[in-house]
């Protein structure tokens, strides 16, 4: 538990299952004020769920709707203290095989939901003179390559990029920005993942979890908590001398 994060405003974007799920309940666990925002969900207005906890609909690929939150939460003078970024998603093709459309639509999502939620969300942290903490879900993809993966690969690398670079313009205001990598994480994407990664290479799924795990010094893949307890780490006092960084949450898997 960590007291210093009561009643502290949390926007969660991508936060309806898998890891963004995580730590959505990490932070709740914690008093937090959680705001998940959500493809999926329908109402473009606040929802209360329950008590310091609220719902709302963004597609973070689209400039207007993250500008729209951005202001209703300057209005409603719950400016985040912290912006966690999980949104994401992957295609699987080999790249000679791949369609310019599933490149599109990672960088949409990816890298340009990434640089927009940053955009709009740090400048709501200035002007409202909060020393905030940005936080995006990134990828060991973004330091490796991956067969099958280009799009995706490609779309964490820009990640990245976006995050050493924002770090950097925004140190002087007192805003820390990181990002998480995670590794081989049980999620319903890993899953997916798995089953069509078997039909390009003519292997079943669960061989490929197989590999998975042979490659982990840890010897498993990760669950979605592991990677909620970093986030939780880098939104604490505990990382106050941290920014830029890209932190491996692979078993050992990556550790560059």
């Amino acid at each position: 538990m960590f007291p210093e994060l009561k009643d502290k405003i949390v926007l969660v974007i991508g936060s309806n299952q898998g890891i963004g799920k995580a730590i959505v309940e990490t932070f709740l666990i914690n008093k937090s004020i959680v705001i998940a925002a959500d493809i999926s969900y329908k109402s473009s207005e606040l929802q209360a769920v329950y008590e310091n906890y609220f719902q709302i609909h963004l597609d973070v690929s689209k400039e207007l709707e993250v500008s729209n939150l951005s202001h209703l939460l300057y209005k409603k003078n719950w400016v985040p203290d912290i912006l966690v970024d999980v949104a994401g998603i992957s295609t699987m093709d080999f790249l000679v095989d791949s369609q310019t459309c599933d490149f599109d639509k990672n960088y949409q999502i990816n890298a340009r939901g990434t640089y927009l939620a940053a955009k709009y969300f740090t400048r709501a942290m200035i002007a409202g003179g909060k020393k905030g903490r940005v936080i995006a879900i990134a990828s060991q993809a973004g330091k490796n390559g991956y067969r099958g993966m280009s799009a995706y690969v490609a779309s964490k690398h820009a990640v990245l990029g976006l995050v050493r670079t924002l770090a950097i313009e925004t140190a002087a205001n007192n805003i820390l920005v990181n990002a998480v990598c995670p590794g081989i994480i049980e999620t319903e994407m890993k899953q997916r993942e798995r089953v069509e990664g078997g039909l390009l290479r003519g292997i079943s799924a669960e061989d490929i979890r197989q590999e998975d795990i042979s490659q982990v010094p840890l010897g498993r893949t990760g669950t979605t908590q592991d990677v909620a307890n970093v986030v939780l780490f880098l939104s604490s006092s505990l990382s106050s001398y941290m920014t830029g960084q890209a932190i491996n949450v692979t078993g050992g898997m990556t550790m560059h």
